[in-house]
């Protein structure tokens, strides 16, 4: 499994999921190899998941994709029950978007530099990984703009970076120049490289331009190649600030990094700025995927006005 996932190029992410899906699905029933399996013990096991564990639409179609990827790309055999399975209905929900005051006031109790990664996430609509990922050579100072690479789907896009925080992003790189001089003193300083690039351009991986914006605090060990270096900032520091800063704004909404996100799409649009624009901003292959945030504009239900306060 690991092995075809890597081959084709899947996220670490990916790698990972798929192989704990297919670990509790041989597991649930009972270590059989899944050669001997079919469509019955398939549907037996999401049907577990939906009834006895009731997990949500999309963790049950997460399950499916990795067993289906393992019946298709790792067993290659030829099962015509494969394309006949059905994924569960996801339920249309609305995403969660602060106003601009909530915005501001949970922002308001972020501090440090998860502070920093926060207005970065609300300033240019990144996701959490995204920006967790950005490496020096993507801050664009003179062209006030940040290349957002390898996104969703293995995209690339261009956003804005906001000027208000040219003077915070700068002090704080001076920091993280600091740091990565000193690890390369200690016979550290190298960063995992995407696409086997270190053999390419082998000085790449300590050159100050491929360092991470927001690295780790600490050394540590890589789990593929056993190598120990710095790796980014952990991302679950975020969602714990920004759930801590919610709660201390005294906002009633489930905030989360994603939410600022969503935040950000739907005040450009308040602010008059074209669809298409906002599109491309956020990296959607389909505008109708942005259209979401017309639904949740902050003009009440569908723009018009109830009848009691006519």
């Amino acid at each position: 499994m690991r092995d075809r996932v890597r081959r084709l190029g899947y996220a670490k992410r990916t790698e990972l999921s798929y192989v704990h899906w297919i670990k509790r699905f041989i597991f649930f029933h009972g270590k059989r190899h899944p050669a001997e399996m079919g469509k019955a013990e398939v549907e037996a096991f999401l049907t577990s998941l939906a009834v006895e564990r009731n997990v949500a639409a999309s963790t049950q179609n997460l399950a499916l994709s990795a067993i289906l990827f393992m019946y298709r790309e790792v067993l290659t055999t030829p099962l015509p029950w494969l394309d006949s399975m059905e994924r569960a209905k996801k339920p249309a929900r609305l995403p969660t978007v602060l106003s601009r005051q909530e915005t501001a006031s949970v922002l308001e109790h972020c501090d440090g530099t998860t502070g920093l990664m926060l207005r970065l996430l609300y300033g240019t609509g990144m996701r959490l990984m995204e920006c967790a990922r950005l490496r020096v050579k993507d801050l664009d100072f003179s062209l006030n703009q940040i290349t957002v690479r390898d996104g969703k789907g293995g995209k690339e896009r261009v956003t804005m970076l906001p000027k208000s925080l040219f003077e915070p992003l700068r002090l704080h790189l001076v920091q993280v120049r600091a740091q990565h001089i000193a690890d390369l003193a200690a016979g550290y300083g190298s960063v995992w490289l995407p696409n086997a690039l270190a053999v390419k351009y082998p000085n790449a991986p300590k050159s100050w331009p491929w360092q991470y914006v927001f690295p780790a605090r600490t050394i540590s060990t890589d789990p593929i190649s056993g190598e120990r270096r710095r790796h980014h900032v952990d991302e679950k520091l975020l969602q714990r600030q920004i759930r801590k800063a919610a709660d201390l704004a005294a906002v009633p909404k489930h905030v989360t990094p994603h939410t600022l996100r969503h935040s950000f799409a739907t005040h450009l649009l308040e602010g008059g700025y074209d669809i298409r624009t906002v599109q491309e901003l956020l990296g959607h292959s389909d505008v109708s995927t942005t259209m979401i945030y017309t639904h949740v504009l902050n003009k009440g239900g569908r723009g018009v006005v109830s009848p009691l306060d006519v």
